[in-house]
């Protein structure tokens, strides 16, 4: 009955129980032995409960039982788990005045709890220790020392004791090459990690599902998502059943990545598999969504994980709080934080933090001053990035003053700038012009224990290079240099951009050599910046060779570069310059001609890269952005009789375009073939459309386009932030919200508390107005 226990739950019923019965004086009494004892005392220790170990080892010692090495050795093997040395020693004591011979179990514990103290130097000393006294060391002996150097990142050190174990006539087991996995793959040392695999294979030691866990985990972060699916039907072969670990590893490496919808088809396959989704698991999809600006879909899985009784965490609620901020609804964002308060759980420094920084990004400066306040009023702890993000948008808003008399403030209540808020601080006195007082901030930094990073640099010249200052920017590059930094495709691309801007072609392409030369790899930007300025010197040619080594080396242009493309295949082409930060050449869909992009789709396939899905949806983006909704037709007529199916973001491009230009019927067949097609429309689009239907008088169809979007999984509460209060209530359409609001409670949608209370608030300013 006591080995059976699962649970710490488990183990205090059955400790109850089993006390009682010693207890008891009718016919029920049982005594524990010396062995009934033991085995209570080493479940406790398997859940680490140290206070309960210590009761019944006296409640061991009252009865008169006297305790074997087995019992001490439990006692110190509990204590050493939580790296209490000192208390294990206790027992360590006890055992040489009992007469006994501390044994191979004795010492194992003791390097563990060295190892947990994180203090592996005595560790060795034990692990030495044994050889002296002639106590044989086993496969666990090593295992916790290879643990604890591998938890201290003497790697090396664990491999080379990992070779001895032959030696001292110990095999290592699974376990053994699982701790060096591991510690290879977060050292990204992942090409030894696979290689250690194989060789546990080849020696027949049969990898387990924790084995395979962190090697998969290993794999996403370097990105070779395909060799890590490919592990897990490895997995699924050999009958080895993968943990949520496992698809929590798959599921955050396809996020990172971008490919958020298979990390969701990864979801699916687990719960087929009888694996249930943790909060981590949801955790890791919402943050995906979120990256990918796609946050009424991570809004949609709170709701999910609310079916599953999955508590949502602080979390949780920050990562959907930060993705309403990347996506400008601020007002949704400090609605969350009331959701969040609504589920018992208190705002941090994280989630005030987010609204801080998005309200900057917006410049709401002066509310995020009020937010900030308010922090330090809830006794809640301000940290860096709040302070950075502060710092960063009273520069963005030139209140430079203000700015640096926050860095002094934070200083003083003992919170250290980082190099982000340096280089804020820097940015903004370049963008003021004050490069010198940018200069001594720069000299400064290390001084106050922070050291330049190469964005440091990197800021100060570009900003030298905007201004010509070419001698001076190299100037800057080689100071940098000699401190000790590797200059990064950025600072490259930063040259690039000032010479083209000046007509400087040969010296563009000398720093592409230097590039080339120095092993670091152009980016999207860099190609970008090169086709323009081949452009611009009337060498199309060049310009469509430059796409195709874009394409070569795995990158997809973005709806610039096709922009930069279009703009020098036009004639009479726009001479707009460009710069490495945003760049605005909107102009360019304005004018172009639909020849001009039968043209570009000419030269593509001239030049080796034929027109893929991306290419017609920045093209189709572009023009519907300037309601040129006649040419984006065309282009996903010409795109679907090519083979090609349209992206999400074209047919959202294409409802939105149909809605402010009130074509209403035909945003609602495109909503339509979006939700056949598998694709959830965003929110956006929605009020768009209901709004739009309202204004027009269309109440019948609105409402209809509203039933449709009910079925559709959305989150109830952000429906009716989105669009009854953002979308009818801002439009004073009060009867109308309480007719949708009327199908929604009718339908089962339930909303929160706290969503009526913002209904309601919404309501009493429609009427004040």
């Amino acid at each position: 009955m006591i080995k059976s226990c699962g649970t710490t739950e488990d183990v205090v019923f059955v400790m109850g129980f089993v006390r009682e019965m010693n207890k008891c004086d009718d016919g029920f009494r049982f005594k524990l032995n010396g062995w009934g004892y033991n085995t209570l005392l080493m479940a406790l220790s398997r859940f680490v409960m140290v206070d309960d170990m210590k009761c019944v080892y006296n409640e061991m010692l009252n009865d008169m039982i006297k305790p074997d090495v087995y019992t001490f050795n439990t006692m110190i093997n509990g204590y050493c788990k939580l790296g209490n040395v000192v208390e294990a020693e206790v027992y360590f004591s006890k055992i040489l005045q009992a007469g006994l011979k501390p044994d191979t179990h004795t010492y194992t514990s003791f390097i563990l709890g060295h190892c947990r103290r994180k203090d592996v130097n005595s560790a060795f000393k034990v692990f030495r220790e044994m050889q002296n006294k002639g106590c044989r060391r086993n496969v666990v002996s090593y295992n916790n020392l290879i643990h604890g150097l591998c938890e201290t990142r003497r790697i090396d050190e664990a491999m080379k004791l990992f070779l001895e174990m032959g030696d001292d006539g110990c095999s290592p087991n699974v376990r053994t090459y699982t701790i060096l996995i591991d510690a290879l793959c977060r050292l990204d040392r992942r090409v030894e990690a696979l290689s250690l695999f194989d060789e546990m294979r080849e020696k027949g030691c049969e990898p387990n599902v924790h084995t395979y866990t962190v090697l998969i985990d290993g794999l996403c972060k370097d990105s070779k998502l395909d060799k890590a699916r490919e592990l897990l039907n490895v997995m699924s072969e050999k009958g080895i059943v993968p943990s949520v670990v496992t698809y929590n590893a798959l599921i955050d490496g396809y996020c990172k990545k971008g490919l958020v919808d298979v990390a969701l088809s990864i979801l699916d396959t687990m719960e087929s598999n009888s694996c249930i989704p943790n909060v981590r698991t949801y955790n890791e999809l919402i943050s995906g969504f979120c990256r990918a600006k796609k946050v009424h879909k991570a809004m949609s899985l709170l709701d999910k994980m609310l079916e599953r009784k999955l508590s949502p965490s602080n979390v949780t609620f920050n990562l959907l709080v930060h993705g309403q901020c990347k996506e400008g609804e601020i007002d949704s964002a400090f609605r969350l934080l009331r959701l969040m308060e609504e589920n018992g759980l208190a705002p941090d420094e994280w989630t005030y933090g987010a609204l801080v920084d998005g309200l900057c990004e917006r410049g709401r400066v002066e509310e995020a001053n009020t937010i900030f306040s308010s922090v330090k009023e809830k006794g809640i702890k301000v940290n860096v990035a709040m302070y950075t993000a502060l710092i960063d948008g009273h520069c963005k808003t030139e209140k430079f003053d203000f700015a640096f008399t926050l860095f002094k403030k934070m200083i003083e209540e003992g919170c250290s700038p980082n190099t982000c808020t340096y280089n804020v601080l820097i940015n903004g006195l370049c963008k003021q012009g004050k490069q010198l007082e940018a200069a001594q901030l720069l000299e400064s930094m290390p001084e106050s224990g922070v050291e330049p990073t190469i964005e440091s640099y990197s800021i100060f010249i570009e900003q030298l290079l905007k201004e010509c200052a070419f001698d001076h920017a190299d100037k800057v590059f080689s100071l940098m240099i000699s401190k000790g930094h590797k200059p990064d495709v950025c600072i490259y691309t930063s040259f690039l951009v000032a010479y083209h801007n000046e007509g400087k072609l040969k010296e563009a392409e000398d720093v592409m050599a230097k590039m080339a030369e120095a092993g670091i790899r152009p980016d999207l930007m860099t190609y970008t910046v090169m086709i323009d300025g081949y452009g611009r010197a009337g060498l199309l040619n060049r310009a469509f060779d430059m796409l195709k080594c874009m394409f070569d080396f795995g990158y997809e242009p973005s709806h610039y570069t096709y922009s930069v493309l279009i703009k020098h295949l036009s004639q009479g082409g726009l001479d707009l310059k460009i710069e490495a930060s945003s760049i605005n050449i909107a102009d360019v869909w304005k004018v172009v001609k639909y020849e001009t992009l039968l043209k570009l789709f000419d030269k593509m396939e001239e030049h080796g890269c034929p027109p893929n899905t991306n290419v017609f949806s920045s093209l189709v983006i572009g023009l519907c952005r300037e309601g040129r909704l006649e040419e984006a037709s065309r282009l996903l007529d010409h795109m679907q009789s090519c083979g090609m199916s349209s992206s999400e973001d074209m047919y959202t491009s294409m409802v939105n375009c149909c809605c402010k230009l009130r074509m209403y019927e035909d945003a609602t067949r495109f909503l339509d073939t979006m939700l056949t097609q598998g694709f959830l429309p965003r929110l956006e689009s929605y009020k768009l459309l209901i709004c739009g239907l309202y204004d027009d008088g269309n109440n019948d169809k609105a409402k209809a386009a509203f039933f449709r979007l009910l079925d559709c999984g959305y989150n109830n509460d952000e429906v009716a932030w989105k669009l009854l209060i953002d979308g009818l209530l801002k439009r004073g359409l009060v009867d109308r919200c309480s007719e949708l609001l009327d199908i929604m409670e009718k339908n089962g949608s339930r909303l929160s508390s706290q969503t009526y209370t913002f209904l309601l608030e919404g309501l009493d300013r429609t009427d004040n107005k």
